[in-house]
């Protein structure tokens, strides 16, 4: 499957942790990221990741992706207390992912649950909506 990987500035350290302690699960998907976040995501765990642009650029790359229905699943770990100047490309994104019923995480518990809902095999169901595989 097809998993996006997006952290603000300051969930990076939290992103890194998430791919460190499901390392075994993801290794077995194919992963994008905006470029910093894959950047400290390779670094840190090995994992291989296809780096999209940095920042707001590689959001809007990701949300392309997504409106096309290319991605299955979208974690990312928003700074909810910050304020984010691109909240409308995130709402975007999100309308996407709502758009093509594809699974959003925003926080650490919301992931945790998805990722152990792909590893049983509870999210097979979007191979049936991308064929890709």
């Amino acid at each position: 499957m097809n998993i996006a990987l997006i952290a603000n500035d300051k969930k990076k350290e939290l992103m890194t942790a998430f791919c460190i302690a499901y390392k075994g699960i993801l290794q077995e998907h194919n992963l994008i990221a905006t470029g910093t976040t894959g950047s400290i995501i390779m670094e840190q765990t090995g994992l291989n990741v296809n780096k999209c642009a940095p920042g707001i650029l590689g959001e809007q790359q990701i949300a392309a992706r997504v409106a096309y229905n290319e991605i299955d699943l979208v974690i990312f770990f928003r700074d909810p207390i910050s304020p984010q100047s691109h909240e409308p490309d995130i709402t975007l994104l999100l309308g996407h992912c709502d758009n093509n019923n594809i699974p959003f995480a925003t926080n650490i518990a919301t992931a945790e649950m998805l990722i152990k809902s792909l590893d049983r095999g509870d999210l097979a169901w979007r191979m049936l909506i991308n064929p890709s595989y």
